[in-house]
């Protein structure tokens, strides 16, 4: 008869299942952040400037788009220049320091950005921006 107590096993910690997980989770958080990144207004092919300067994200404007056609996009929504006093209004009036930046395409004919920059004047909107890409 054997009274001696049988040899104990050593625990290991599977490492493999905890690196899955660990991939796992950092995908899912660069997936979530990339989703939260704003992309206000529709894309355009934004023309150059080595002058310009980035703005807060904490900075909420109103982003008017005009793309090389000459349509204007209030953020993704398409408005006619007869209707953009309206919209422009109605921003004024809901927003505390109401800002506006203007994307521009760079192909775009300037009387197209510079009536959306006369009518966004006319409301009083004082605070406007012309985005621009890093030259």
């Amino acid at each position: 008869m054997n009274l001696t107590p049988p040899a104990r096993k050593k625990a290991r910690i599977e490492i493999i299942p905890l690196i899955d997980i660990i991939f796992f989770l950092l995908a899912t958080f660069i997936m979530v952040s990339l989703s939260m990144t704003k992309n206000e207004g529709i894309t355009v092919a934004l023309p150059g400037a080595s002058s310009g300067e980035k703005m807060d994200e904490k900075d909420k404007a109103l982003t008017l788009s005009v793309n090389e056609k000459g349509d204007v996009f209030y953020n993704k929504e398409k408005v006619t220049l007869a209707q953009l006093p309206f919209k422009l209004q109605s921003y004024k009036s809901s927003t505390k320091d109401p800002r506006v930046v203007i994307n521009g395409e760079g192909a775009a004919a300037y009387k197209h950005v510079a009536a959306v920059i006369d009518e966004v004047k006319k409301i009083g909107i004082t605070k406007i921006a012309l985005a621009t890409k890093a030259k």
